[in-house]
C-alpha cells in the first residue's frame, strides 16, 4: 500500500477550496483597490501607452470602471464566502476574458498572472460543472 496516496487524496479534495479562495482573494482585494487605491499604481510613463489609453477611457465613462470593480468585489466576496459560486464564476468570466486580452495585447508583462487567473477560473468551472450542465443544454423548455 502506498502511504502517500491518502495524503495526495486529501490534498486533491481541498484543491477546489484552495482555488476558490485564491481567486476570491485576488478579485476582492483588487476590486477594492479600484475604489480605495491602497496598492500604489506605477506611474503612467512606465506603462504601455495602449494600457494607459484603455484605463483612462474606462474611467472617463463615469461608470464602467466602477461597474467592473464593483463586480470584482461582489464575486470575490461570494467566492470567499462559498455562496453562489457558479453564479460568481459566470459573472467573472467576461472580466477574466478582458484581463487576458488586455495583457495579451496591451501589457504582455502581466500575461503570466492573467493566465494563472484564467486557469483558476477554468479549474473551478470544471469542478462545478454539474451546476453549469443545465445552462449549457442546446434545447430547453421554459418552466
Amino acid at each position: 500500500m502506498n502511504p502517500a496516496a491518502p495524503a495526495s487524496k486529501l490534498f486533491a479534495r481541498h484543491l477546489p477550496t484552495i482555488a476558490r479562495v485564491l481567486l476570491g482573494l485576488v478579485f476582492f482585494v483588487f476590486g477594492l483597490n479600484g475604489f480605495f487605491f491602497f496598492i500604489p499604481a506605477p506611474p503612467p510613463e512606465q506603462l504601455p501607452a495602449g494600457l494607459v489609453a484603455f484605463s483612462t477611457a474606462m474611467m472617463n465613462t463615469g461608470y464602467l470602471f466602477q461597474l467592473v470593480k464593483g463586480t470584482e468585489v461582489l464575486v470575490g466576496a461570494l467566492l470567499l464566502l462559498n455562496r453562489f459560486v457558479p453564479l460568481a464564476l459566470t459573472l467573472l468570466a467576461p472580466v477574466i476574458v478582458n484581463i487576458v486580452a488586455v495583457h495579451a495585447l496591451l501589457a504582455p508583462s502581466g500575461l503570466p498572472m492573467a493566465v494563472v487567473i484564467l486557469g483558476l477560473e477554468l479549474y473551478l468551472a470544471w469542478s462545478y460543472r454539474s451546476a453549469f450542465r443545465p445552462m449549457l443544454a442546446a434545447r430547453v423548455t421554459p418552466g
